[in-house]
C-alpha cells in the first residue's frame, strides 16, 4: 500500500487614547526582541535590544512564519542531525522512542506510537480498533479531506453529520441520528485547535457500542476538564506537519492510547504488520516515524505551553479588537482551545480577503470546499444542502495570521485593515490578560 498524505487607521493619531500597541505589549511582556524566542528580524525592521519591533507598514504580514521559530532552534537542530548522522541509525532509534515516551507523559496518556504522517495516524488506528469493509463511521464533513480518506481506505464507509455553528466541531446530537447497526466508530474532530464535544461524543459511543478515534492533528496540547485531546476515546491521532503547534520539519504523525491491544497493533500495522524483522503477521504499511523528524518533535515538545499561551493571548488580542464588528469570531475557550488556526466568519469573506491581500496581510481559508462536495466522497454524501452550517462555513470563513511569534503591532495592522474594509476603527481592550 503506498504512504499517504498524512493603510493605518487614525486610531494612534487621537492624543485622548492610548495606544493598544502600547497597552498590548505591557500584557504580553515576552513580545520584545530581547525575549520572542527568535533571532529573526525582518527586512526593513528598527529595534533595539529590549525594546518592541517596529515594523514596515508595506511588510508582508503571512498567515504562519516558520522561519522566526527555527532561527531560536537552529543550533539544537543542528546538533541533533550531526548526532543522528553519525550513526546513521535513520529510524525507530532512541529519538522515536523517547518522544514517543515524552509525548504520552505530557497527554497524560499511557502509549505513544511514532508513525510517518497524521494521515497514516488516523488510517492506522482506525485499523487497530478493527474498523474495516462493511462498517460505517460517523465523521463531519467540515475538516481536512485526511480525516475522510482515513476512513475510505480503510474501506468502510464515511457518514458526515454538520457541525456546531458555534465551536465548528461535530453536532453530536446529528452523530446519535446518524448511528445505524452497520455504525463501527465515531471520528469527531479538533478542529482549529478547538476540543470537540467529547462528553457528547462518548456518550453515544457509549449507548450504541461503539469505538472512539480522535482526529486531534490540530489541537497537540488543547484540554479540557484536565484530560488532554487525543487521550479520551479508543485512541488519539496527531499530525506533526511542519505548520501544526507541534510540527516536525516535514511529515510526521503520532497515536496515543490507554488501551495496550491497540497500541501494540498500530506498532505492528506501521513496520509492514511485522513486530519480528521479516515475519509479517499482518499486511501493514510503511509508517514509521524517522529519527530526524522525532529529534525536531523532542526540541519543540518543552515549548509547547508557552507557544500556545502565546496562541492563545493573540486570539484574545483579536477577539477584543475586532468586536464591534460586523463578523464572526472564534466562541469564548479557554485551555480547551489552542487556535491552531485564529478563524472569522463573513459573507463577504472573499472582498475582505482581497482587501487584505492587497495590505500584504496573508490570508487562508479552511477550507472552501466540505469533504461531502468533493468529487472524492460524491458517493458517500447526501449532495448540496445536506449539510447547511457546514456549507455555510466553507463559504464564509477566513484565517487570520496566528503563530506564536506574531507581534501585537503585527495583530494591530491586521484588525486595522479588517476595520477599514467595514469603514470603521477598533476598540481599545484590556481583557487580553485572562489569556496569560
Amino acid at each position: 500500500m503506498k504512504r499517504r498524505p498524512g493603510r493605518s487607521s487614525d486610531y494612534h493619531r487621537d492624543p485622548n487614547r492610548r495606544p493598544l500597541t502600547v497597552i498590548t505589549l505591557q500584557l504580553l511582556p515576552r513580545f520584545t526582541v530581547e525575549n520572542i524566542h527568535t533571532t529573526w528580524a525582518p527586512s526593513g525592521a528598527r529595534f533595539q535590544k529590549g525594546r518592541p519591533m517596529t515594523l514596515n507598514a508595506n511588510q508582508d504580514i503571512p498567515l504562519v512564519d516558520l522561519k522566526r521559530q527555527h532561527a531560536a532552534l537552529a543550533p539544537e537542530v543542528d546538533d541533533a542531525f550531526r548526532s543522528i548522522l553519525s550513526t546513521m541509525q535513520l529510524f525507530l532509534g532512541p529519538n522515536v522512542q523517547t518522544f514517543e515516551e515524552d509525548f504520552a507523559r505530557y497527554l497524560g496518556a499511557s502509549d505513544c506510537v511514532g508513525v510517518s504522517d497524521g494521515t497514516t495516524a488516523l488510517y492506522l488506528a482506525l485499523r487497530a480498533c478493527d474498523v474495516g469493509p462493511g462498517d460505517e463511521v460517523i465523521t463531519v464533513s467540515h475538516t481536512f479531506f485526511a480525516t475522510v480518506e482515513a476512513i475510505i481506505e480503510t474501506g468502510a464507509t464515511p457518514v458526515f453529520v454538520d457541525v456546531d455553528p458555534d465551536t465548528h466541531t461535530m453536532d453530536v446530537e446529528q452523530a446519535e441520528r446518524a448511528v445505524t447497526p452497520r455504525t463501527k466508530a465515531i471520528v469527531p474532530v479538533h478542529l482549529y485547535g478547538r476540543m470537540a464535544d467529547m462528553d457528547g461524543v462518548m456518550a453515544v459511543a457509549s449507548r450504541n457500542g461503539l469505538k472512539v478515534v480522535e482526529d486531534a492533528c490540530q489541537a497537540h496540547g488543547a484540554r479540557r476538564n484536565g484530560q488532554a485531546a487525543g487521550t479520551i476515546g479508543d485512541a488519539g491521532c496527531f499530525s506533526f506537519y511542519y505548520s501544526k503547534n507541534l510540527g516536525a520539519y516535514g511529515e510526521a504523525g503520532g497515536i496515543v492510547s490507554n488501551d495496550p491491544t491497540v497500541s501494540e497493533r498500530v506498532r505492528v500495522l506501521r513496520d509492514h504488520g511485522s513486530a519480528v524483522r521479516y515475519h509479517h503477521q499482518e499486511v501493514g504499511v510503511n509508517g514509521r516515524l524517522d529519527e530526524m523528524q522525532a529529534a525536531v518533535l523532542r526540541i519543540k515538545l518543552p515549548r509547547l505551553e508557552e507557544w500556545n499561551r502565546q496562541r492563545r493571548a493573540y486570539a484574545s488580542l483579536y477577539n477584543e479588537r475586532l468586536r464591534d464588528l460586523p463578523i464572526g469570531t472564534p466562541a469564548p475557550a479557554g485551555e480547551d482551545h489552542v487556535f491552531h488556526l485564529y478563524v472569522i466568519r463573513h459573507p463577504r469573506r472573499e472582498a475582505l480577503r482581497r482587501h487584505l491581500e492587497a495590505g500584504r496581510i496573508h490570508t487562508g481559508i479552511h477550507y472552501p470546499v466540505p469533504c461531502h462536495l468533493q468529487p472524492a466522497c460524491m458517493r458517500y454524501g447526501q449532495g448540496q444542502g445536506s449539510l447547511p452550517v457546514t456549507e455555510s462555513l466553507a463559504d464564509e470563513i477566513l484565517s487570520l495570521p496566528m503563530f506564536p511569534e506574531l507581534t501585537a503591532e503585527e495583530v494591530d495592522r491586521v484588525c486595522e485593515s479588517v476595520a477599514e474594509f467595514f469603514g470603521g476603527e477598533t476598540v481599545t481592550g484590556t481583557h487580553v490578560e485572562a489569556a496569560q
